[in-house]
């Protein structure tokens, strides 16, 4: 079976890169990072333009159809760039939670304005530390009154809307309701984190106007299928950052010269790179695993999607680092751009739930095939 990607799929990544490498070349997050903005907001908008925000939204809804085989190829080249947008909370977990759940009038009004990137939407799940499951949920949402508090919320501070998973007395214990965030009472607080490029907040919700999304007492098994779609989606992401790490300690020590000759002749400066290759193209190839069962819907998905985080996550966290470690004393400093391939790498690490919880959810896919 082949799992690469076709030629015009390759095409995709040729005119996704061309036009990165222009709108969000190398060290672009650190006008973020330095300046006041959450994100940078006319990147965002080539994005839009590009028609990445489209994707894999139906063309009746403003979108463009493609295959998410396309949204693979798209994600792995913004983790190459780190870009500084709010596209994986707006794409990987909002609109799949309008595709997956919502109404005919949900998608009829939410799925256009994130196709023509007009609106950002994100998900709230987490609430406290350690992994989120239905009997830790507070938050509530009874006849349309939204109430309690998601923390911390991936680009909460910016979004137009929040889908939110709140505990219920019936069914798997949980459902999904649709929140507008410029609504009374609604209240918003930035969160710092170790990567300011991509934007935290604290969301307290106080019997704010909310809808359902999808059958009430269903919203654990469905959070379930858009964090497995996600899992992919942030797998390549990773993927591509970790790739990027690792050419760009590959760089560096070729025109790095101690002692008459470039660092990267040295035995441990090759382990290492070495070392970064063989993670990098192990968690490649389980992307490619995971891209064909979420492009196929294949009831593999949830195995595909926990490989494919777990090892995505470990391959960047390590190219991160020894990016870093391969530049020496120099990439430690705020002037060197090592720094947002392991403060995205970290966030990421995270985003959608630790390693340790995908580990648990590749452990209990493997028990289910085992069992049929």
């Amino acid at each position: 079976m082949n799992f690469e990607f076709s030629d015009e799929q390759n095409l995709l990544r040729e005119q996704a890169a061309g036009f990165l490498a222009d709108k969000c070349p190398p060290g672009a997050a650190r006008a973020v990072l330095e300046g006041d903005a959450s994100f940078d907001a006319q990147l965002f908008k080539g994005i839009a333009d590009m028609g990445w925000t489209a994707a894999t939204i139906p063309e009746k809804h403003g979108g463009l159809g493609l295959s998410y085989l396309e949204l693979c190829v798209i994600a792995e080249e913004l983790g190459r760039v780190v870009a500084p947008v709010p596209f994986s909370s707006s794409v990987y977990l909002a609109t799949e939670a309008l595709l997956l759940a919502g109404t005919d009038a949900q998608r009829r009004a939410w799925l256009p304005k994130l196709a023509a990137g007009a609106a950002i939407g994100t998900f709230a799940l987490t609430e406290s530390a350690g992994q989120p499951s239905p009997d830790r949920l507070a938050t509530s949402c009874d006849n349309g009154s939204l109430t309690g508090t998601k923390l911390p919320v991936a680009d909460g501070d910016i979004a137009d809307f929040a889908v939110v998973v709140a505990k219920c007395d019936s069914g798997d214990g949980a459902s999904l309701c649709l929140a507008p965030l410029d609504a009374d009472g609604v209240t918003r607080t930035a969160v710092a984190t170790l990567d300011p490029t991509r934007s935290h907040a604290r969301i307290d919700f106080d019997h704010a106007a909310a809808e359902p999304l999808g059958a009430e007492g269903e919203g654990w098994e469905l959070t379930r299928r858009i964090l497995d779609r996600a899992a992919v989606l942030f797998a390549w992401e990773q993927v591509g950052g970790a790739n990027a790490a690792l050419e760009q300690a590959k760089e560096y020590a070729m025109g790095r010269y101690a002692f008459g000759r470039p660092i990267a002749g040295f035995q441990a400066i090759k382990h290492k790179l070495a070392n970064m290759f063989v993670k990098n193209t192990l968690a490649r190839s389980n992307c490619y695993y995971g891209a064909w069962a979420l492009s196929t819907d294949a009831s593999e998905l949830p195995l595909a999607a926990a490989t494919a985080r777990v090892s995505a996550i470990q391959a960047y966290y390590f190219a991160s680092k020894e990016n870093i470690q391969t530049h020496g004393g120099m990439g430690f400093t705020w002037e060197f751009d090592c720094q947002f391939h392991y403060r995205r790498a970290k966030l990421l690490s995270v985003n959608i739930g630790s390693e340790r919880t995908w580990q648990d959810r590749l452990i209990s896919a493997v028990e289910a095939g085992q069992a049929t």
